[in-house]
């Protein structure tokens, strides 16, 4: 192993570390902060939240692609030390989201507040406000828009530790505004958006003061470079595309559940959403600390080292996931009924079938950060988008049918199976991999480590009764039984050998 290959391998895991150390402090006080939002609110309300950010989220959709097209550009630059560039992107990106902002606003304030009060199923004597949620989460929307630029230099420096720390001050101040809750002597909700939005101008002011800190490229210069915007806004229209697609299946979703079926299955919606934002933080952190190394040997030619780190990356994200996956899946409702006083209907399935679907996710992240790296997203966007936004019109016709709202996932399920192939290959001649070496590092691997870790934790929820006792149990047996099957049957030999080493290295280290 080279020098170089080993001081990246470093800077992952201490950026990993630090990440998790954000991640931990962050679940625990999310988590917490969810069940006194839910008890503070009420189904009702936390139902019409849920449901008015979903409205913004789908305005959401061109921040998505843009921040994507930010990040990539910034890594890639950095990967190829070219630092003049490197000050044009930055510029160029912050033109982009002020201009995108304003656009935002004025599509917000015609479109979404027409479909908010036409269109959306808001109980009787609720609506002003879903409206004031919808303006609040709209200007927060903003907010953390003009921030991307800057978030996204942090994450391409690989400076993992000040986004920790920025990120734990943010999600203990959303806690001090949840107790604040209780004395608010006005309307919960609105009290709760605004607040949120109070803290979002606190944090872009902090992203800010970092990076022209620390960043002699994160100081804006008016620039216009008619090819850069041009390549820039390519890449992004294109994953704008890819993100309506993945919007559709999260949102989109949830607003047909809501025509259907009202605020309290979308209630449903939000808890699973929180049980599965807190789980795919283990994973989140790790492809973030991930992602930027493999952008940069795209950049510099190291293709071999790249197709390790893809390899890797996507065996490891699967089984940090199937670590939470298989104790929260088989003890679903102890869970959900010790972490909150009220459990609206679904919740258990929802959370089940939610983080299913995110772990076969983890299957496809590390392919499609190689993808964005050379830049040919067209063909791609254009075919998986397709494929994806037949989502929506499926699920309408099964709730038009008559199927309840678990048919969604079921339509879901299917359509992810058919993606996680045809994502491989589309991508395998653009990065110069084989689809065959792939499958047999990968899927065959997480498969085989899948079905074996199951059996011990579930022969356990089988032969036993559902107490706190067997929630301990399943906790234990499926970690130990995860962690020992990955170990022998999900790593190669190489990669036995460096845990192994690892570990021991800590454990004897003086």
């Amino acid at each position: 192993m080279s020098t170089q290959t080993s001081d990246n391998n470093k800077r992952i895991a201490k950026n990993t570390l630090f990440l998790y150390l954000r991640m931990f402090l962050m679940m625990a006080i999310s988590l917490f902060t969810s069940r006194i939002v839910l008890s503070t609110l009420g189904v009702s309300d936390y139902g019409i939240y849920n449901v008015v950010g979903g409205v913004v989220a789908m305005f959401g959709l061109l921040s998505g692609s843009i921040t994507n097209s930010i990040t990539r550009f910034l890594t890639f630059e950095l990967g190829k030390k070219d630092y003049s560039q490197l000050q044009k992107v930055f510029s160029t990106s912050l033109n982009v989201m002020m201009v995108l902002s304003f656009v935002i606003v004025v599509i917000g304030e015609i479109v979404g507040i027409w479909f908010l009060n036409y269109k959306m199923n808001i109980p009787e004597g609720r609506m002003d406000a879903a409206n004031w949620a919808f303006q609040c989460s709209l200007m927060t929307f903003v907010m953390n828009l003009i921030s991307i630029p800057y978030n996204s230099t942090i994450v391409a420096h690989e400076k993992m530790s000040a986004f920790a720390y920025i990120s734990i001050f943010e999600v203990i101040m959303k806690l001090l505004i949840v107790y604040s809750l209780y004395i608010s002597p006005f309307d919960k909700l609105k009290s709760y958006v605004v607040l949120l939005l109070i803290l979002s101008f606190v944090i872009r002011f902090i992203y800010g003061f970092y990076c022209k800190r620390h960043f002699k490229e994160a100081t804006y210069h008016f620039i216009y470079d008619k090819v850069l915007l041009k390549n820039m806004t390519s890449f992004a229209g294109w994953n704008f595309f890819g993100q309506g697609a993945y919007m559709m299946n999260n949102q989109g979703v949830n607003i047909v559940i809501n025509l259907f079926f009202g605020v309290t299955v979308n209630a449903a919606r939000g808890i699973a959403s929180q049980v599965n934002s807190a789980a795919n933080q283990f994973v989140t952190n790790f492809m973030m600390a991930l992602n930027p190394q493999i952008t940069k040997n795209y950049a510099s030619g190291e293709l071999e080292e790249m197709h390790k780190l893809i390899y890797r990356g996507s065996k490891f994200s699967y089984f940090l996931m199937l670590f939470f996956l298989i104790p929260i899946c088989l003890e679903t409702e102890m869970v959900l009924h010790l972490w909150l006083n009220i459990v609206p209907d679904y919740s258990v399935a929802f959370v089940r079938w939610t983080l299913v679907l995110t772990t076969m996710g983890m299957l496809s992240n590390t392919l499609i950060t190689a993808l964005h790296a050379t830049g040919k997203i067209k063909k791609y966007m254009i075919v998986v988008g397709l494929v994806e936004m037949s989502n929506i019109p499926l699920t309408y016709l099964m709730f038009k049918i008559g199927f309840n709202p678990l048919a969604a996932y079921y339509v879901y399920f299917s359509i992810y199976l058919i993606l996680m192939f045809l994502r491989l290959f589309l991508i395998k001649n653009l990065i110069r991999m084989k689809a065959k070496t792939y499958i047999q590092e990968v899927y065959l691997k997480v498969l085989i480590v899948t079905v074996v870790s199951l059996v011990a934790p579930s022969l356990i929820c089988l032969l036993q009764q559902d107490s706190p006792f067997r929630f301990i149990e399943v906790g234990i047996v499926s970690s130990l039984s995860t962690v020992v099957t990955v170990y022998y049957l999900g790593l190669t030999p190489n990669e036995r050998k460096k845990v192994t080493y690892l570990v021991k290295n800590k454990l004897y280290k003086k």
